[in-house]
């Protein structure tokens, strides 16, 4: 195999890899070095002369001469005779240059020389892409699903590149199907081993904020900023925006005429339910807007211990702590403080069980009401075995119904 042959057959590796051919060519001479030094003990004496234009490569082998029988490292010394078979008028302390094809290394070594220069095309390949997506985490990127698992989907970028979605970063109501385009945001990029493993995920705020960007105009040009995102995935999230220009009004340009802008995101996030607050710096009345929908009567901020004691009337309460709490506690990381809702009114006062409907399930309400039990007071006077032999409902619900009217309405 003369030295084209053999570069145009490494060039395989530049359309498979998508590497360029001086990189080829710098990586070919690394790995002839490695095969040199391993069949010679050295690489000190060796030129190697690598033309990309031209498709050439030429190695040089460097020695001194010395008389015949006085050589003590044929790969630093050659004797006489042997050098005026190269040059007949070569003399003794002269230094030697010949050129050694390609197929003198013999079969072994050029095997070597291959096996050699694909780890490092590979290595080469894994480094420039581990940098590439090291640049992208907190990017959005796409991609077509490849495989669907139990614990993770598999997507390829248009490069061939295999991005993964695990399951604690996908949103709870998501289904993928093979084939499918999927948007997600660059998370993290490992190294397993040598190759790096780009992890995805839908359940970051950044993903959030990215979707605002891309949708929002507005946003993108710098005319709004996004001041925190917070979420639960699949449920609800808020985001705080702000304008430094009066005449825009960041609420409005976000969520758009009737919802336009931002129903493709809660489309994107399936259906998350997503509030867009207008950011202040006064916080008492940040967090009155966080707790939104909720009306707020009175709000006590304890800056010492960064808690927040918001008085609500008794109708606002279901509001103002939503469904499963997660209003409340949404509230609590958009304005980076502890809140305590406290229901105002008379400890006496009864509630409707219908007020609680953010928290407890439409069923599980009719299922009390079918009994006569509409309020809250006339169910925690019950007992709990009653109650589950009434209702036939799991007393592992009913106990969830009593924690959220005890803290809900005791308090």
């Amino acid at each position: 195999m003369d030295n084209l042959a053999l570069i145009e057959s490494f060039g395989d590796f530049k359309d498979d890899k998508n590497i360029d051919r001086i990189t080829l060519m710098a990586i070919l001479e690394e790995t002839l070095k490695t095969v040199l030094k391993k069949k010679y003990g050295t690489d000190d004496n060796f030129d190697i002369i690598v033309n990309p234009d031209k498709g050439d490569l030429e190695i040089w082998h460097n020695r001194i001469v010395v008389e015949d029988g006085f050589s003590e490292d044929d790969a630093t010394d050659i004797e006489l005779s042997e050098a005026r078979k190269i040059e007949p008028d070569f003399e003794v302390g002269e230094e030697v240059s010949e050129k050694i094809p390609i197929e003198a290394l013999g079969r072994r070594a050029i095997l070597t020389l291959r096996q050699t220069l694909v780890s490092k095309v590979m290595e080469h390949d894994n480094s420039n892409l581990y940098e590439k997506f090291k640049g992208l985490i907190g990017e959005v990127v796409s991609g077509e699903i490849h495989y669907v698992r139990h614990k993770q989907v598999i997507i390829m970028d248009d490069e061939q590149n295999e991005m993964i979605l695990p399951k604690e970063n996908q949103i709870p109501s998501d289904f993928f199907r093979k084939g499918d385009t999927l948007r997600a945001v660059v998370d993290d990029v490992k190294l397993r081993g040598a190759k790096p493993q780009i992890i995805l995920s839908r359940t970051s705020p950044k993903f959030l904020e990215k979707l605002f960007e891309q949708e929002i105009p507005e946003i993108l040009d710098g005319l709004i900023t996004i001041k925190s995102v917070v979420r639960m995935p699949g449920d609800k999230a808020k985001v705080a925006v702000e304008s430094y220009d009066d005449r825009i009004d960041p609420v409005g340009a976000c969520v758009g005429m009737k919802g336009s802008r931002i129903h493709s995101i809660v489309r994107e996030l399936r259906n998350e339910n997503i509030d867009v607050i207008n950011y202040t710096n006064n916080l008492s009345l940040y967090i009155q807007r966080a707790l939104s929908p909720a009306k707020i009567s009175n709000i006590e901020i304890n800056e010492e211990k960064n808690k927040a004691l918001v008085h609500v009337n008794a109708e606002e309460v279901s509001k103002a702590i939503g469904k499963g709490g997660y209003n409340v506690r949404l509230a609590s990381k958009l304005v980076g403080m502890e809140i305590d809702i406290f229901r105002e009114g008379a400890q006496d006062e009864d509630v409707e069980l219908r007020e609680f409907s953010d928290e407890i399930d439409s069923w599980v309400i009719d299922a009390f009401s079918a009994i006569g039990l509409d309020t809250a007071k006339s169910i925690l006077e019950q007992d709990v075995d009653d109650l589950i032999k009434r209702t036939d409902l799991e007393e592992e619900t009913i106990l969830e119904v009593i924690r959220i009217l005890k803290e809900e309405f005791e308090d």
